[in-house]
């Protein structure tokens, strides 16, 4: 049987939201926008999950995705991607549709640039 599937396309600020057909016929929702990273000046400070801020841990902050939420983010620019999971909110610039540690951004390759494009997927 095959499945047809509709694209919508909303834009939201610098953020388009889409759904991305997988490879098991699923609709996965993805999110592309303008990310940011946060890190070592935070380590230590809760987090509005109530769990505290490790830079070390591959985590992020949405402005509305559940707690726990699983994300893939894929660097547009370079392909590179890294799984996190949200556990605060923000970013509080409405030009920007997720922050991620330091250490996820490291390995995506983007701490020198502060500011990239990139797909979000979410997992679950």
């Amino acid at each position: 049987m095959r499945i047809a599937l509709q694209l919508i396309i909303i834009s939201i600020f610098t953020a388009t939201i889409y759904a991305k057909p997988s490879d098991n016929n699923e609709t996965k929702k993805c999110i592309t926008g303008q990310c940011s990273w946060y890190g070592p000046k935070f380590n230590g400070k809760k987090t509005a999950s109530g769990e505290k801020f490790d830079s070390s841990k591959f985590t992020a902050a949405h402005k509305t995705l559940p707690f726990g939420t699983k994300l893939k983010i894929t660097d547009k620019n370079s392909g590179k991607s890294t799984i996190v999971v949200v556990n605060d909110r923000g970013p509080f610039t409405k030009s920007r549709v997720l922050d991620i540690s330091s250490s996820a951004a490291q390995e995506l390759g983007v701490i020198n640039k502060g500011i990239f494009t990139a797909e979000i997927e979410i997992l679950d």
